[in-house]
């Protein structure tokens, strides 16, 4: 696929975080984050000033940071436009110097004695996420779209205006976050007035925002939306969980090496410890949020190893107090959306923001406190980012028209045994759109199914655009066919796709939400429906055959079985004929599995016919003698 050509004065979004930072750009694909090649797209918000005058920004400062801990700035956002007695409660946290500047506002002062502001720690971060824009997109980037956290004050906007301007952009528009993440779901393109929360728990903080979004009153224009409440708490957020980990990880080991003394407190150890048992714990958080159990070992040296495993169960009980804390900040924020707004409002979405909302707990948790499902198709790691892009796409007319989801652009389905597409959702379906159908299995005792989501017009998978994959694991191990999975496709009216599994039998569930028009422009969906219409007829044929050869399998199973253990009890001229009629279509099946073209759709769904037509018999003799005992 081309890529859209880039305006020679493009305006970019900038996601200018307390922990990590991002910047993305908005054409008529939609936002999309802009990294080098050969780099992470996130860049750590950390600075460090080295001795040289020179300036380090991102991983390898953060990296070094306990090397370096008086040099290196991080966290510098909490600092911005505010006074030392207003950054007084950040201080201890904080491993630098903070001192009093002009009108007693917080400034770092560095070991070899330079004085630097918020804005230009910030500045540095700006700059270093415009150099990589301007590499991405072939040309120099100047304008912003920056983002700000809904509780900024005028003196906090200003100071980040201020440090674009130190960085050489033009920070055309500030964007409060919360309203960049509705945004990056298209949030603002409805034609009523919607009530949305945004929950944002990243790795240090946590707040909740409602908003009222009111759409705009004539086409082309941007809906408005209003700030109902703010709640949060700005020392939680997931590092409180890599630290209890920690802590028990330490009350552990210092049990079984027979140690007395309290050693829980990480200050008590090496800077290199710390790291490894906080990445550790870490590590672990991680797996556990799409796995039940994670194992950690530990050499603790002279032949003693520390090994442990951690249940996705025990973890959400470490959790619970935490999450309980963020469900309060969010009923704060409602009672004060009710005084606000004058009425208790309904919540028509809600939206995860932060790396750690990917634990299942929360989102559980979230969903059920509001009423909704949560939406998580976009990375919560980026999603302001990628709002802000959009707020810059419409500042310069890309994003016109773009977000607004009337029909499924594309078939959405799942790929099927043999690498078929069955498709639940057809191409111009009016949203929001439903569709349920039931699925099985087609290998005896499978415990595991996974569920690949395909859009597209093609009849097979390799020919569709892949959207995402899920499993649905801890299914008890069953013959082939006898699993009823019922499988539900829902866009909502913003265009998000919630794809829920439920196998019946045994109640396990798995869900996936993506969003499916992402990163297609128009030209590229009139280019796939132009091509299923040239391959229709033979795309066709070959998904007709691969659901041949499936079920004849599944009928050469189970008539197979039956007719090795009923021969006996059938005349020979019956045996005969099925026997005669299981070999033609066992020959279809093998043929057709070495190539689908070798093989005539019409005669092998005539084989498939004949053989089920006479196993009818064999199925009355095997009921029979199944009731007498035998």
């Amino acid at each position: 696929m081309t890529k859209p050509p880039v305006p020679s004065d493009p305006i970019v979004g900038i996601d200018l975080g307390t922990t990590n930072s991002l910047v993305a750009f908005h054409d008529e694909r939609g936002p999309r984050i802009l990294a080098p090649s050969d780099a992470e797209a996130i860049v750590p918000s950390v600075v460090r000033y080295d001795d040289d005058g020179s300036v380090v920004v991102g991983a390898d400062a953060r990296a070094r940071a306990v090397e370096f801990p008086a040099s290196t700035v991080s966290s510098a956002k909490r600092l911005m436009g505010r006074s030392l007695d207003d950054a007084a409660s950040d201080l201890a946290y904080l491993s630098y110097e903070v001192v009093a500047g002009e009108h007693n506002t917080a400034r770092v002062r560095l070991p070899d004695g330079r004085i630097v502001s918020p804005q230009e720690v910030s500045a540095e971060i700006l700059r270093a996420l415009q150099q990589r824009a301007s590499a991405s997109l072939g040309v120099e980037v100047q304008k912003a779209v920056v983002t700000v956290p809904a509780y900024f004050d005028d003196a906090q906007r200003q100071a980040t205006r201020d440090a674009g301007r130190l960085a050489g952009l033009d920070v055309v528009r500030i964007v409060n976050e919360p309203t960049a993440a509705a945004l990056a779901y298209g949030l603002g393109t409805s034609q009523e007035s919607r009530t949305v929360a945004i929950y944002d728990l990243g790795g240090g903080t946590f707040d909740v925002s409602i908003l009222r979004i009111t759409p705009a009153e004539r086409e082309g224009e941007t809906s408005f939306f209003q700030v109902l409440a703010t709640a949060g708490d700005t020392r939680l957020g997931g590092d409180d969980i890599d630290q209890q980990l920690v802590r028990v990880f330490l009350t552990e080991i210092r049990e079984s090496l027979g140690v007395a003394e309290d050693v829980t407190d990480l200050d008590a150890f090496p800077a290199s410890t710390r790291r490894a048992l906080v990445s550790f714990a870490e590590a672990i958080k991680i797996r556990l949020s799409t796995e039940e159990s994670a194992q950690i070992r530990i050499d603790l040296g002279e032949g003693r190893t520390y090994e442990r495993t951690v249940a996705r169960a025990e973890l959400n009980a470490m959790m619970t107090p935490w999450v309980d804390r963020t469900i309060e900040a969010c009923k704060r924020a409602m009672r004060e959306a009710e005084r606000t707004s004058g009425e208790r409002p309904a919540v028509d979405a809600v939206v995860m923001v932060g790396g750690s909302t990917r634990i299942p707990l929360v989102r559980d948790r979230t969903g059920a406190f509001f009423g909704v499902e949560p939406y998580t198709a976009l990375d919560p790691d980026r999603v302001v980012a990628m709002g802000a892009a959009v707020q810059a796409g419409i500042l310069s007319g890309s994003a016109t028209g773009s977000l607004l989801l009337d029909v499924i652009p594309l078939s959405l389905g799942i790929e099927t045994q043999g690498g078929a597409v069955a498709k639940l959702i057809t191409a111009n379906s009016t949203v929001p759109a439903r569709a349920t159908e039931m699925f099985s299995t087609s290998v005896d005792g499978q415990t595991s199914i996974k569920l690949a989501v395909y859009q597209g017009e093609r009849e097979m998978a390799e020919d569709c655009r892949l959207l995402g994959e899920f499993h649905l694991a801890g299914l008890p191990p069953m013959p082939a066919g006898i699993p009823q999975l019922e499988v539900e496709f829902l866009v909502d009216a913003s265009g998000v796709l919630n794809v829920n599994a439920h196998e019946k039998r045994s109640g396990k569930r798995a869900q996936l939400q993506v969003v499916p028009n992402h990163g297609l422009t128009r030209s590229e969906v009139e280019a796939i429906e132009r091509d299923s219409l040239t391959h229709a007829r033979e795309d066709m044929t070959r998904h007709r055959i691969v659901d041949l050869i499936v079920n004849s399998k599944l009928d050469l199973k189970w008539i197979g079985e039956r007719f090795d253990r009923f021969a006996d009890k059938l005349d020979a001229a019956y045996r005969d004929e099925l026997s005669s009629k299981i070999e033609t279509l066992r020959g279809f099946v093998q043929n057709a599995d070495t190539d689908w073209k070798s093989v005539d759709a019409n005669e092998f769904a005539n084989a498939k016919q004949g053989l089920d037509e006479a196993s009818v018999r064999l199925q009355e003799v095997s009921i029979t003698e199944s009731l007498k005992g035998d």
